[in-house]
């Protein structure tokens, strides 16, 4: 018998091309499963092959829990204590064994037998298969489709299979079953069938691996593709940078009459593609973005992370694009949000930010109308930069002197500590009002109050996912906390 199971083992690797060890591990599966049917109550049982003679032995084992843990199967569980008195040496999640007689090898079914060492083995193959590509590391698969399953498409790609699913094909494309298809890797899933590769044909990064198809200097290096943003199938914009100076990055991947940019075209449906220069400079990125619109003026939000962009009343339409697509685009591809306006309303906005900045410097500084629009003109918007800015640069200024700069500086400062202040009181009162909260913790109504939320009433009216967002606890302390205030509100 244990020669009848090395030969069996032998056979087996070599027609599916695994390695020993795959039908080992499956045979000793099929021989446990079959000993485990001996018995009444939920046991495991455990089987070695030698490898060298093929002789095997079966045990049935118990796990070894914490003391303080409860045994959710009896039959193939032990805790610890239980343990120790059977094996001196058992240690928490360890296993204790005792030998059983086996099954017999043949008289556990040949073909059940089969049916697990060929699973085992299937199984094996595709692991395989899929550790053999995923080391290629391609990015953009190739394949033809095979099937088309409730508007998704099944591609074959080679010894793997691929799924493109409606989300992620370019709209209105017409893809038929025995087309030739290119897509980019997602991920990779492990399905009941095996594993599967997750394709897209509307990813950002789809564009950007076309192109390096196309252009050998970016596959070179000497082009970066920095960024890309697409409305699948209508239009696309991508952020290029040069690493040589010799090199010009739109030009080059436009090609000779748009053979580059054109092939690339056409793979996606026919998709519009703009290739804009990458610059380091955040607002000059944002401008290159907008192309081809004119822009007029920009104002760079760092706090929100955004910008107001004027334009030319005339190329407010160009700038915005159809369905407010190109400042769409704009802003995925730079990460900024863009607010697009005309000159005369960007007018108006900025005539309406310096008089509130007036207002502020003229009542917190205690200082006329002159003194506060020298200090705007300056380049001064908040009390923080007149405060700490270094006073070498304040010194700068002709308009004011050392003794005025100094005491613009003192007054800036001692506002904003009257502010803090007073911001602090409120915190400290607003805290104490959630202390009410049954759960409730010093630090936490501190946080909360610091976060917005001032009174019961207040964390009442939130959603869980809500509070989360604003004050960065756990799903479940916020859950519990928003419970608790809403009994008391």
């Amino acid at each position: 018998m244990s020669r009848e199971i090395l030969m069996l083992v032998d056979a087996l690797a070599r027609e599916k091309n695994v390695v020993p060890d795959v039908v080992f591990g499956a045979l000793e599966a099929a021989l446990a499963q079959a000993t485990k049917k001996r018995f009444q109550e939920d046991v495991e049982v455990r089987v070695q092959i030698d490898r060298a003679s093929g002789d095997y032995e079966a045990f049935r084992r118990w796990q070894v829990l914490p003391d303080e843990a409860g045994l959710e199967y009896p039959d193939r569980q032990y805790l610890h204590f239980e343990a120790l008195e059977i094996d001196a040496a058992a240690e928490v999640d360890g296993y204790i064994e005792e030998p059983i007689e086996a099954v017999d090898f043949g008289r556990i079914g040949a073909q059940a037998a089969k049916q697990v060492i060929l699973q085992k083995i299937r199984d094996a193959e595709r692991e395989q298969i899929l550790e053999e590509f995923l080391d290629r590391n391609e990015a953009l698969v190739m394949g033809t489709i095979k099937r088309a399953e409730r508007g998704n498409l099944i591609v074959d790609c080679g010894r793997i299979e691929g799924l493109l699913s409606r989300d992620q094909m370019i709209p209105r494309e017409n893809l038929r079953v025995g087309d030739r298809v290119r897509a980019y890797l997602l991920r990779v899933e492990t399905a009941g069938r095996g594993p599967q590769l997750i394709l897209s044909r509307t990813a950002p990064d789809f564009i950007a691996h076309l192109f390096a198809l196309e252009v050998p200097e970016v596959e070179d290096g000497l082009i970066e593709i920095m960024a890309a943003a697409r409305d699948p199938g209508m239009r696309a914009k991508i952020a290029v940078k040069s690493n040589d100076a010799r090199v010009d990055p739109q030009g080059t991947c436009i090609g000779v009459r748009g053979s580059r940019v054109t092939a690339v075209t056409n793979e996606l449906a026919g998709e519009r593609v703009d290739i804009v220069l990458w610059s380091d400079d955040p607002a000059q990125m944002v401008i290159n973005a907008l192309a081809p619109a004119e822009i007029s003026g920009i104002l760079v939000d760092e706090g929100r992370h955004s910008m107001d962009v004027a334009v030319a009343e005339d190329q407010l339409a160009k700038a915005i694009g159809s369905g407010g697509q190109n400042v769409r685009l704009a802003s995925e591809l730079t990460g900024w949000a863009i607010n697009i306006m005309g000159e005369s309303e960007a007018d108006d906005k900025r005539n309406d930010e310096i008089d509130t900045v007036r207002a502020q410097f003229m009542a917190r500084l205690d200082i006329d109308q002159e003194v506060a629009d020298v200090l705007i003109q300056e380049g001064f918007t908040s009390l923080e930069e007149i405060a700490y800015v270094p006073l070498a640069e304040m010194l700068e200024m002709e308009s004011f002197d050392a003794e005025t700069i100094e005491e613009l500086r003192t007054r800036a400062r001692d506002a904003l500590l009257t502010e803090a202040i007073a911001s602090e009181e409120r915190v400290e009162r607003d805290a104490g009002d959630l202390m009410s909260v049954d759960g409730m913790d010093e630090a936490t109504a501190a946080h909360l109050a610091q976060a917005g939320i001032h009174t019961v009433h207040d964390l009442a009216d939130l959603a869980t996912d809500e509070l989360v967002e604003a004050s960065g606890m756990d799903t479940d302390l916020a859950d519990r906390l928003i419970m608790a205030a809403r009994k008391l509100s």
